[in-house]
């Protein structure tokens, strides 16, 4: 299937390069990029895990921080980087095609007011998985566990910056002990659930490098579907549709 051009959702003032056979951006990243706390004094944001950088694009909305997205699938890279370079904003991101574990050595060690990431969601099982395929290592911890990325982050964040993550809620429990074991403190968490009625299929959660301890703000459920399929007004406001 050839390449295709998508608005950043509704976001008509960006257009993003996707391949449909190898690698979309989903809602994850778009949750997490309006999710995470950014103020005046955000200077410098890294995102792990970028794919073809649908976060990075979206928090240039929300400020003129320097971004750096770091991709270890050269593929996916590439698409980011095209999609950087259409909507002229080499200016403020820049992707770098690596794998993200031991990345602070070449980026900069303790140097981030925040760190984002959508990772692999999947522990290897005992199931066969393709470590070449690229869906397979977007969804699995083939390249990286959840303990590395924390760990990544926690070494890129200067004290008090902000580590915000999406993931599944049957690892909460291991996200929370994994923060504070490289001294991130929970502070915020959002529960997301397909429809009312239906159980969360997705947490997004955000963390403070040499926070306090205690705290943790329960913030209100997201839904993302009402009764009739259609899009809540919380999914609409972040995708910046118009019903």
């Amino acid at each position: 299937m050839p390449l295709i051009w998508n608005e950043l959702l509704g976001r008509e003032k960006y257009q993003i390069c996707q391949d449909p056979d190898v690698f979309n951006f989903s809602l994850d990243s778009m949750l997490l990029a309006y999710f995470v706390t950014i103020n005046k004094g955000t200077k410098s944001i890294c995102d792990l895990c970028s794919g073809n950088a649908p976060i990075p694009m979206y928090l240039t909305l929300r400020t003129d921080a320097k971004i750096i997205g770091v991709e270890v699938q050269e593929y996916t890279y590439k698409l980011g980087l095209m999609s950087i370079e259409h909507n002229k904003l080499e200016g403020q991101i820049e992707l770098i095609n690596d794998n993200l574990i031991g990345i602070n050595e070449k980026i900069g060690k303790h140097k981030f007011d925040i760190v984002t990431c959508n990772p692999p969601f999947f522990k290897l099982g005992n199931h066969n998985i393709n470590p070449t395929d690229a869906k397979a290592i977007a969804r699995h911890e083939i390249l990286a566990t959840l303990d590395d990325i924390v760990k990544e982050a926690s070494l890129l964040l200067n004290s008090k910056g902000r580590f915000a993550m999406v993931h599944r809620p049957d690892r909460l429990v291991e996200i929370i002990d994994t923060f504070r074991k490289y001294k991130i403190e929970p502070k915020r968490l959002q529960f997301v659930y397909p429809k009312m009625g239906s159980e969360c299929n997705h947490i997004i959660i955000e963390g403070i490098k040499d926070g306090s301890e205690g705290s943790l703000r329960i913030l209100a459920p997201l839904y993302v579907y009402k009764e009739d399929g259609k899009w809540t007004e919380e999914v609409l406001k972040i995708y910046n549709f118009k019903e």
